[in-house]
C-alpha cells in the first residue's frame, strides 16, 4: 500500500500517542496503599502494651475536642502568616500565634503541590499519586480510608462550604453543603462571599460536629495578579477578620459546655513568585498550618516558634483529636504539641496507636520490613512501654516512673519520625508491564519513522507501507503467540495491580496485534533498506551530496537537545538550550549569507549581483539529492532560482542584517520573563511592567503591541477578515482594560468596568469569523482547483484568527512576545527562506526550533506552576470543562503551535511543488518523537532517581502533551497536503 510521507507520519504520531498514553499510565503510578483498608476500619484498636500487667485499655481513647472548625485558606503560604504580610494584615492571628493558645507550624507540602492531591493528603495522610494532577480537573469520589470517612461513620455531622473538589471527593459524607467552582480564578470575591454569608447562621447552630471552610479567593488572586498584588493583603485581612469571628464564636460556646474545641487554619499548597503552583519551590510547599484551642495552655512568656512537620501528619492528628481511627494509607505522625498537656498515660497511648498504624502499613508495603529502622525502634519502644505500664498499674509514682515515661515518649517520637520517612520513600509502585508496553509502541514507531527516510523524503513523497505482507507472515503469528503467553503469565503472576492487565482482553488482544504489526514493518523496512544497499552503494547517476554546515547544526543540536535531557539542571533550565541553538542558527545563517554574497567558491571576494551561478548550481545539487528535499519555488515564476541581485538595494541589506535583528529580538525577549529555576526569582521586564505603578507604562505598550500585530497579520487578509482584525484587537485591549490589567485614555481610576466576559465574547466570535472565512477559502479552493491564491488566503486567515486568539489569551505584558514572534517570521520569509532557497526539511526544523523557543519565551519552564490556568477563563462566566482545557493549552503551547500553522501557510504559498508539505509533515513527526522516544527511555532507567518527581515527571507530562499537539499538527499537515494533491 502506497502512503504520502505525510499521511504516514500522521499514522505513525497517532499510534505514538497511543504508546505514550499507555506509559504515562503506568509510569504515574498507585502510593502505597494498605491491602485491607475495609477490614482495618472494623479492627478493634490495638491493645495498650503491658508486659507482665493486664492493661484494661483496650479502646480508642475518647475525643480531645467537641468540634472541629478546619478553615482552609488556598494558596496560604507560610510567610503570608508568619512574615510581614501577616503582622500588617493579620493582626488577630499574629496575636494568636505569638501569645494566644495555639500551635503553629511550617507544613511542608509533597509534589504535586495543586488542589485536590493536597485535600486527599491532609484527610488521609498519604502522598497522592503524580497523577493526580491531571484528575485534580475531574475530581473521582475518594474510596481511600480517610478522617472524612471515619468521622461518618463514627456519626459525626459534617458540614462543609467552598471548593466543590470536596464534593466531588465525599459526595455522601455532608450533612450540609454549599460547592463554589474552584478553577473560575478570574473570580476572587463572590467565591469567597458565598462561603462566608453561611457562617453566621451555622456558628449559631449545635447540630455540628465538624465544619469545613475552603476559601479560594487567595489562590485566585495569585493566579491572576501573583503573591506582590496589593489585593492579596486586602483578601489576608478579610481572611484575618473571618478567623476572629470563628473563635470568638468557639469561645463563647466553650464557656457554656466547657469543653475544648479546635480551629485549624491551613493552607493546601504555596505559591511561587509567578502565583502559580505544582512544582516543588519553597514557597509553593510550605504552607501554614495554625491549630488553636483553649486546651494549648501558654504560660506568660512562652515563645512557640513555627515548628517544621509535614501536611500529612494532620490526618493523624485530626483522627486522635476527634477520637477516630487514624487512616490506614497514613504515612504522618501525630503532632505532639497538641497532646503534649494530656497525661503521661494518654501521650504513651497517643503515639503507640500512631506508631502500630505506621508499623503494619510497613509492613504490606516494605517485603523486608523487619531490617527497618524504624520497626525496630517500634518494637523497643513497644517493649519500653509495656515495663511503664507495669509500672504504673502498680501505683509506683516515683522518679523511675517518670523518667521511664519520658524515655518511652522520645523513642516513640523517633520511631514515628523513622517510620513516616521509610514509608515517604515508598511512595509508589510503578506498573512496569504497563510501561514496557508503551515504550515498545513508541520505539517501533520511531525504528519505522528512521527507516522511511529514503524514500519518505524522496521527489514522490510517497512510500510502500508493507501492510498486508507483515499480517500473513509467520514473523507476525510467532510474535503475537509470545506477547499472548507473555501477557498470560504477567497479569496471573502479578502481585500488584496492573493496568494493561485490567484492560478488556479485546483491548489488549488490539495492542498486540498493533505491537507484531509494526514489528514486522519495521523487519520488513530493515530488509527493504540494506537489500537495496541504499545505505551502502553510491548511485552514480545522483552523486551523494555534501552536507552543508546548516544540516550539521540541525543534526548536532538535535541530537545534543536529546542528550542534555538526561540531566536534571539541563531539565529545569532547558530553556537556555533553546536560546542557545536558535541564535546559534542565525549565526549560521549569518555565515551563509555573507558567504553567498561576498565569496566564490575559491574564497575569492566577489560582488552580491554575481552570485546567480552559485545559487543555480545549488538548486542543481538540491534537485539531485538522494533524499530529494524541495526547494521553495514561487507560483508564477520560472524554476531558475531567484538570487539577490534581483532584490532592492535597502532589501539587500536587509538580507546582510536580517540574522543580526532576529539576534537582538530573542536577547530583548529573554530579558521580559525569567523562567527556569535557578534564575526565575531575579526581577525581569515582566515583573516590572506588571507592578501597579507602571500600569500607564504597560497600557502604553499594550497599544503599540496590538497595532503592530494588526500591521503584521493583515497584509495578506481579505477585505472582510481585515475588518475582523482590526475590531477583535480593539475588544482585546478593551477586556484587558475591563478586567484593570490596563487603562483606557479617558479613565482615571483602576475600577474595573466589568469581569471582562462580553468583551472577551466579543473577541471570540470575531476569532471564529476570521477562522470560519479561512475555512470556507479552502474548501473554494477545493473547487476552483486552478486558484491557487483562494487556498493560500483562507491558510493565513486559520493562522491569523490563531494569533488573535493568542493575543486575547496572553497575558498584556506578553504581547511583545507575540510581536516579535510574528516580526521573526516575516524577516526570515522574506530576507532568509525566498533568496536562500532552503529545503522544506530546513525550514520545518527551524519553525520548530523557534516554536521551542517561543514556548519558553512566553514565561513557561518544565513545572506545572507556570501553566496560566486563568487563561482558560477568558470570556467563560463559569466553569466549563471542554473551552477551559482547550484555552489554556493553547494559551500554553501558542508558540509551537503558530510557528507550526505559520510553516503550513509559508510552504503552500511559496512553493509549486505537492511534496513539500508531506517532506514537511515527516520531518515534524521526526524530529517530535526522538526526543519523546529518548526521554522515555530515560526517566524509565531513572524512576528512583532523587529528583524524579520534582524536575523529571513535569517534563513527561509536557513531552505527553506536546506529542499530542504533534499529532493534530501532522493530521493538519495532511489535510492541506490532500488539497495541494487534488489541486
Amino acid at each position: 500500500m502506497r502512503l504520502g510521507s505525510g499521511a504516514f507520519a500522521a499514522c505513525c504520531v497517532v499510534i505514538e500517542v497511543l504508546g505514550v498514553a499507555l506509559f504515562l499510565r503506568g509510569f504515574f503510578p498507585a502510593p502505597v496503599r494498605s491491602s485491607s483498608r475495609a477490614e482495618q476500619r472494623a479492627e478493634p484498636a490495638a491493645p495498650e502494651p503491658s508486659a507482665g500487667a493486664s492493661s484494661n485499655w483496650t479502646k480508642l481513647p475518647p475525643p480531645l475536642f467537641k468540634k472541629v472548625v478546619i478553615m482552609l485558606i488556598d494558596g496560604l503560604r507560610d510567610d503570608f502568616v508568619f512574615g510581614s504580610k501577616g503582622v500588617k494584615f493579620m493582626p488577630y492571628t499574629t496575636y494568636l500565634v505569638e501569645k494566644g493558645a495555639s500551635h503553629s507550624f511550617v507544613a511542608e507540602a509533597k509534589l504535586p503541590t495543586v488542589t485536590m492531591p493536597r485535600i486527599k493528603a491532609l484527610m488521609t495522610g498519604s502522598l497522592p499519586g503524580f497523577i493526580d494532577v491531571v484528575r485534580n480537573l475531574n475530581s473521582p469520589e475518594l474510596l481511600e480510608d480517610n478522617v472524612i470517612t471515619q468521622a461518618k461513620a463514627a456519626g459525626k455531622r459534617i458540614i462543609f462550604y467552598g471548593d466543590e473538589t470536596w464534593v466531588k471527593l465525599f459526595p455522601k459524607h455532608f450533612v450540609e453543603y454549599d460547592g463554589t467552582t474552584s478553577f473560575f480564578v478570574s473570580d476572587y470575591t463572590e467565591v469567597d462571599d458565598n462561603v462566608t454569608r453561611h457562617l453566621d447562621k451555622v456558628l449559631k447552630r449545635g447540630d455540628w460536629d465538624v465544619l469545613i471552610l475552603h476559601y479560594l479567593g487567595l489562590d485566585h488572586i495569585g493566579h491572576v495578579s501573583g503573591p506582590s498584588s496589593p489585593l492579596i493583603g486586602h483578601k489576608l485581612r478579610e481572611m484575618d477578620s473571618i478567623l476572629m469571628k470563628i473563635h470568638t464564636s468557639l469561645l463563647s460556646e466553650e464557656r457554656e459546655t466547657l469543653v475544648p474545641n479546635l480551629l485549624v487554619l491551613c493552607g493546601d499548597h504555596g505559591m511561587s513568585e509567578t502565583g502559580g503552583h505544582g512544582a516543588s519551590s519553597m514557597e509553593e510547599l510550605n504552607t501554614a498550618l495554625i491549630l488553636i484551642s483553649s486546651a494549648f495552655e501558654r504560660k506568660p512568656g512562652d515563645i512557640r516558634r513555627p515548628k517544621h512537620v509535614q501536611q500529612t501528619d494532620l490526618a493523624a492528628t485530626l483522627a486522635i483529636g476527634l477520637g477516630l481511627p487514624i487512616p490506614g494509607n497514613s504515612v504522618g505522625s501525630l503532632l505532639f504539641p497538641t497532646v503534649e498537656g494530656r497525661p503521661v498515660r494518654e501521650q504513651l497511648r497517643f503515639l503507640h496507636l500512631n506508631a502500630v498504624q505506621l508499623s503494619k502499613l510497613l509492613q504490606e508495603n516494605v517485603p523486608s520490613y523487619e531490617k527497618e529502622p524504624g520497626f525496630e525502634q517500634f518494637k523497643m519502644s513497644e517493649r519500653l512501654h509495656g515495663n511503664w505500664i507495669r509500672l504504673y498499674l502498680e501505683e509506683n509514682n516515683s522518679e523511675v516512673l517518670f523518667n521511664l515515661g519520658a524515655k518511652v515518649r522520645r523513642q516513640y517520637l523517633d520511631a514515628l519520625r523513622t517510620l513516616s520517612l521509610s514509608l515517604s520513600r515508598q511512595v509508589a509502585q510503578y506498573d512496569i508491564y504497563s510501561m514496557l508496553v508503551g515504550t515498545v509502541v513508541v520505539l517501533e514507531v520511531l525504528s519505522l519513522l528512521l527507516l522511511s527516510i529514503p524514500e519518505a523524503l524522496s521527489n514522490k513523497a510517497e512510500l510502500e507501507v508493507p501492510l498486508w505482507s507483515p499480517v500473513f507472515s509467520l514473523l507476525f503469528y510467532l510474535t503475537l503467540l509470545v506477547l499472548s503467553a507473555l501477557h498470560v503469565i504477567v497479569c496471573t503472576s502479578a502481585e500488584s495491580s496492573c493496568y494493561f492487565c485490567g484492560l478488556s482482553w479485546l483491548t489488549a488482544g488490539g495492542v498486540m496485534v498493533l505491537v507484531s504489526a509494526l514489528l514486522c514493518a519495521v523487519v520488513s523496512a530493515l530488509a527493504k533498506t540494506f537489500g537495496d544497499g541504499k545505505f551502502l552503494s553510491k548511485n552514480s547517476a545522483h552523486p551523494k551530496p555534501r552536507w552543508s554546515e546548516l544540516d550539521v547544526l540541525i543534526l548536532l543540536g538535535t541530537m545534543g537537545h536529546v542528550l542534555s535531557l538526561g540531566a536534571s539542571s539541563f531539565i529545569e533550565e532547558e530553556h537556555q538550550t533553546w536560546y542557545f541553538l536558535i541564535n546559534t542558527l542565525c549565526l549560521a545563517l549569518c555565515h551563509e549569507i555573507y558567504r553567498n554574497c561576498l565569496l566564490r567558491d575559491d574564497s575569492e571576494p566577489q560582488q552580491c549581483p554575481h552570485v546567480e551561478e552559485e545559487f543555480i548550481r545549488t538548486a542543481a545539487a538540491l534537485q539531485d539529492r538522494s533524499t530529494g528535499c524541495d526547494t521553495l519555488e514561487p507560483h508564477g515564476v520560472s524554476r531558475s532560482l531567484t538570487s539577490l541581485d534581483t532584490l532592492r538595494g535597502y532589501e539587500k541589506w536587509m538580507v546582510l542584517a536580517s540574522p543580526w535583528v532576529i539576534l537582538t529580538c530573542c536577547r530583548l525577549l529573554r530579558s521580559l520573563n525569567q523562567t527556569g529555576v535557578q534564575w526565575a526569582h531575579r526581577p525581569d521586564l515582566g515583573h516590572w511592567l506588571t507592578s501597579s505603578d507602571h500600569k500607564a507604562e504597560l497600557s502604553v505598550l499594550t497599544a503599540l503591541s496590538l497595532i503592530v500585530i494588526f500591521a503584521l497579520v493583515q497584509r495578506k487578509c481579505s477585505l472582510t477578515s481585515k475588518v475582523a482584525l482590526a475590531l477583535g484587537l480593539l475588544g482585546v485591549y478593551c477586556y484587558r482594560a475591563a478586567i484593570g490589567n490596563v487603562l483606557f485614555p479617558w479613565q482615571q481610576d483602576s475600577k474595573d468596568i466589568s469581569k471582562g466576559v462580553i468583551e472577551a465574547r466579543f473577541v471570540h466570535v470575531f476569532v471564529l469569523g476570521i477562522l470560519f472565512t479561512g475555512t470556507k477559502d479552502l474548501l473554494k479552493s477545493q473547487v476552483i482547483a486552478t486558484d491557487v491564491t483562494i487556498k493560500t488566503v483562507g491558510l493565513w486567515e486559520i493562522y491569523s484568527g490563531l494569533v488573535l486568539l493568542a493575543a486575547l489569551l496572553f497575558r498584556p505584558h506578553n504581547l511583545p512576545v507575540l510581536v516579535f514572534s510574528l516580526l521573526i517570521q516575516t524577516i526570515m520569509t522574506k530576507f532568509i527562506w525566498k533568496p536562500l532557497r532552503h529545503d522544506a526539511a530546513e525550514i520545518t526544523i527551524m519553525h520548530y526550533w523557534f516554536g521551542q523557543a517561543f514556548f519558553y519565551f512566553q514565561g513557561n519552564s518544565n513545572n506545572i506552576a507556570t501553566v496560566d490556568i486563568s487563561a482558560g477563563f477568558v470570556g467563560l462566566d463559569t466553569y466549563i470543562e471542554v473551552p477551559a482545557v482547550f484555552l489554556t493549552a493553547f494559551a500554553t503551547f501558542a508558540g509551537p503551535v503558530l510557528w507550526a500553522s505559520h510553516l503550513v501557510s509559508f510552504l503552500s504559498s511559496e512553493t509549486s511543488s505537492g511534496s513539500a508539505l508531506s517532506h514537511a509533515c515527516f520531518c515534524y513527526a521526526l524530529i517530535c518523537s526522538f526526543p519523546v522516544s529518548a526521554y522515555i527511555i530515560l526517566v524509565t532507567s531513572l524512576r528512583y532517581h532523587l529528583f524524579i518527581w520534582s524536575v523529571f515527571s513535569p517534563k513527561l507530562l509536557y513531552e505527553g502533551m506536546h506529542i499530542l499537539i504533534t499529532a493534530a499538527i501532522c493530521v493538519f499537515f495532511t489535510a492541506m497536503d490532500q488539497t495541494n494533491t487534488k489541486s
